[in-house]
């Protein structure tokens, strides 16, 4: 894997053409993102074979997992969009204070997480409503996956750091040769596999679960060795000269904070959606996670596009290029809406199809199929609002991603669907219906936020100085 190292600021050459700029940084996250999405179908399609409960015990994993994680990635936009800007403003010292700062608190939110997993895990997995042997296999997942999670952290930061500098092609090559490993991996710690020599360690769930931890840490170790040792990266990391500031710590956590607290924030919804949907049965939360490993399909083109906007967000607005900032914005909008549009109508056509490919079980498919031919009709929108939220971390501006999320979970989504099915006793689509009106109302707040935001920054350079 030949990777030209120590490159120099891309600033100047994302300035000669910004659309191409983002398609540059979007394609790699989207090829990465893409391996991962087909690793999370596969590993799904895996752990189906071995019942229901195997896949609904997965599924109480999924709010816990997005709460360890969610502080990693929301901080991960802060460093990412704290790079873009530094760099943006040829400050390249600030830039590499920067990286270092995220390492610092990988490692701080690395202790912390692993530290609480291990001790009160089990517990959460049963006050999020898994119990008997559900909360069994359920636990059996997550103790080995806390075990990697270190692994996990310290990628997740060194991925945002390179997309701070626009770095998306190495990263890609690691992601996506981890994930192709775990595919591989996979069959063989969940599976007895006697029919190919007995050569699978027949682990269940628990084997689903080793296979991501080796692989994370083989990841971990490239990056180390890439970043440390070869010096791949324009930034530079010199620990031992390491000195806190108060600035550039808080330029991270202005962003970074409310980004996390969204994810902890959508990770509790995800939490009290499994709680309502188990009182339905536990086919709906397996059926639930089905289609949640689906709708990546749709968010794959979304969330490359958006990765690829904070970058060039910060960068064209640390450097005062308030003309390319323009166009970047409502190019990588308007771009996410569209491939959305195409995206949904063909998992709307094909949803039968894909659930099947996960279970046989006729109620896990059918309350699948009507949660993703519902929801599709409300993904473009979820496009605009994803792509209006990484306009505004790119700016600098953590806030409003924290406040919509805020607003679209704990003050409509989950409200209304406890209302809906515990008052007025409605079936489970009616949870999907709360799903759609909260997108809805978000979308509305997210387009007006950057509007305003962005007419003001243009009003600003109108000024004369």
């Amino acid at each position: 894997m030949e990777i030209n190292s120590k490159s120099g600021s891309r600033l100047e050459s994302f300035l000669e053409n910004p659309s191409k700029a983002l398609w540059t940084l979007a394609i790699p996250i989207m090829f990465g993102m893409g391996i991962h999405t087909l690793y999370n179908i596969v590993d799904m399609m895996f752990i189906g074979r071995l019942g229901g409960n195997a896949i609904a015990g997965v599924a109480f994993n999924m709010p816990v997992f997005f709460l360890m994680l969610g502080l990693t990635m929301g901080l991960g936009s802060g460093v990412t969009a704290s790079i873009a800007r530094f760099i943006g403003e040829n400050n390249k010292r600030n830039a590499d204070n920067s990286a270092e700062h995220a390492l610092a608190m990988a490692a701080v939110i690395a202790l912390i997480f692993t530290s609480a997993g291990l001790l009160f895990g089990d517990k959460i997995l049963a006050v999020l409503g898994a119990e008997g042997e559900i909360l069994n296999l359920a636990w059996d997942y997550l103790y080995i996956i806390i075990i990697g999670l270190p692994f996990m952290i310290f990628s997740g930061f060194f991925r945002s750091i390179l997309a701070g500098e626009g770095d998306m092609k190495f990263p890609m090559m690691v992601a996506g040769f981890g994930t192709i490993l775990n595919i591989i991996l996979d069959p063989i710690f969940i599976f007895d596999l006697d029919n190919y020599g007995g050569i699978g360690f027949g682990m269940g769930v628990k084997g689903a679960a080793m296979a991501t931890v080796l692989c994370q840490l083989i990841i971990f170790i490239i990056f180390i060795y890439m970043l440390f040792v070869k010096e791949h990266a324009y930034i530079t990391f010199r620990l031992k000269d390491f000195s806190p500031s108060k600035e550039i710590l808080w330029d991270i956590v202005k962003v970074g904070l409310p980004a996390s607290m969204s994810m902890i924030i959508m990770a509790a919804g995800q939490g009290v959606f499994n709680k309502i949907l188990i009182h339905y049965s536990s086919q709906t939360v397996a059926a639930y996670q089905v289609a949640g490993r689906l709708d990546m399909l749709i968010f794959l083109p979304i969330f490359a596009i958006a990765g690829g906007m904070t970058t060039l967000v910060g960068m064209f607005y640390g450097a005062n290029k308030i003309d390319a900032l323009n166009h970047i914005v409502k190019y990588g909008i308007s771009s996410a809406f569209m491939i959305t549009m195409i995206s949904s109508a063909f998992v709307y056509f094909f949803a039968e199809t894909f659930s099947s490919w996960f279970t046989q079980d006729q109620e896990i498919i059918h309350v699948s199929v009507g949660f993703l031919r519902l929801l599709c009709l409300v993904y473009p929108l979820v496009a605009i609002g994803i792509t209006s939220g990484r306009v505004m971390q790119g700016l600098g501006k953590g806030i409003p991603v924290l406040v919509i999320t805020t607003v679209r979970v704990l003050g409509v989504s989950a409200p209304l669907a406890l209302y809906f099915s515990f008052v007025l006793d409605k079936p489970v689509e009616w949870n999907w219906y709360a799903m759609m009106i909260s997108t809805g109302i978000a979308f509305i707040i997210a387009v007006s936020w950057v509007r305003l935001e962005m007419n003001k920054i243009n009003q600003l350079q109108e000024v004369p100085v």
